[in-house]
């Protein structure tokens, strides 16, 4: 299952394929080597969901040190797109055209998942809740469902809307909404918003429309994001303050650069780098469940680092929410979804190279797909 909806017309061995290109109709095994993107996608979604989690301490050092958010999220993203420039052109070498056919894609990317959801996401937190707007932005997992039954048809199965109900209800849990809390209806606005930004994130990355190597979609991404947040804050319309006083990080007094660099290359280069394969190989609607992750890890490393114990409550919605996520899993195998766009890909290096060229496809000859 691939957000783009791109369909092969390679059954499976039983008929049909699953995420990992590994399930019949009947949900039966297929080739060995079939479930080894599965395998792989699941590693790249879990360190993905693990080192976004990592963002937060990070960025709340620099915070409280008298860093305003847009400054944060801007140095964190040109920095990182700093870093990927040297592997994105070497991935690009002789082959810019790919790029530039990618450019609205890669442009959206930058604008809405990069830039739009981080922007979204701190004017939630300004007016609600963390937990409020965490909870918001995750909802972009049930746009993502609901992006694939309306654009390409997979309704979704019994399966799937319970794996749903599950992982909410896991992440209300962790989060501790149980109680009430005041609703800002604004905060709110702006909470849907980065759930709109997060589920773009999951459908680009997976999309199977001339992929770019994950690095050079994520350094694309990056470039046009820093820009535009650079364009609004020259503009005046973000508050972009910064120092460089030492900061407190995990108890200790730091320079700003140690910070910095966490958020710039844990917590966004391997980050975006690994959730955008990850994203290939399960599909947007898989890799998306598996990113609600982010807030278990993020509830661990507080445990591990800060010594704040979660609560039997928070234990409990983490077991709900890896319930959804095994869910959601099982749904896709059991009907047979679509190749990705790493199966793709595969299926793209064994044709032999006439078909290749037929197809108009990068083959082990080389050349450029046909315009």
């Amino acid at each position: 299952m691939t957000a783009a909806g791109v369909r092969s017309a390679r059954p499976g061995p039983a008929g049909g394929s699953g995420p990992a290109g590994g399930s019949g109709p009947a949900g039966g095994p297929g080739p060995a080597g079939a479930s080894r993107p599965a395998g792989a996608g699941l590693v790249l979604a879990v360190l993905s969901a693990a080192t976004f989690s990592t963002s937060g301490t990070f960025a709340s050092s620099l915070i409280r040190a008298g860093w305003s958010p847009a400054a944060a999220v801007i140095i964190r993203i040109a920095l990182a797109a700093l870093m990927l420039t040297a592997p994105a052109v070497a991935q690009l070498r002789g082959r810019w055209r790919r790029l530039r056919r990618a450019a609205p894609r890669v442009a959206a990317y930058g604008l809405i998942a990069v830039a739009g959801c981080q922007l979204f996401y701190f004017n939630a937190l300004a007016r609600v809740p963390v937990g409020v707007a965490l909870l918001l932005e995750y909802l972009g997992t049930v746009l993502v469902v609901g992006w694939l039954w309306l654009r390409h048809g997979e309704r979704p199965r019994r399966l799937t809307v319970i794996g749903t109900v599950s992982a909410v209800a896991g992440l209300i849990m962790v989060l501790g909404l149980a109680g009430s809390a005041r609703i800002n209806l604004i905060g709110v606005m702006w909470g849907l918003l980065a759930a709109v930004g997060l589920a773009v994130y999951f459908v680009l990355s997976a999309s199977a429309d001339e992929p770019l190597p994950p690095i050079v979609m994520a350094w694309g991404g990056m470039c046009v994001g820093a820009a535009a947040l650079g364009v609004l804050g020259a503009a005046g319309a973000l508050r972009v303050h910064l120092n460089a006083a030492d900061v407190g990080f995990l108890g200790h007094r730091v320079s700003w650069i140690v910070p910095v660099l966490g958020l710039s290359l844990v917590a966004a280069v391997v980050a975006y780098v690994a959730g955008i394969g990850a994203a290939r190989r399960l599909g947007a609607k898989l890799a998306s469940f598996i990113g609600m992750a982010e807030v278990l890890f993020a509830i661990l490393f507080a445990w591990l680092l800060l010594g704040q114990l979660p609560t039997p409550v928070q234990f409990l919605g983490g077991a709900f929410i890896l319930a959804g996520i095994v869910l959601v899993r099982a749904s896709d195998l059991r009907t047979g979804a679509p190749p990705t766009t790493a199966e793709a890909d595969d299926d793209a290096e064994r044709a032999p190279a006439g078909a290749h060229r037929r197809a108009g496809v990068p083959g082990s000859t080389g050349t450029e797909p046909v315009s």
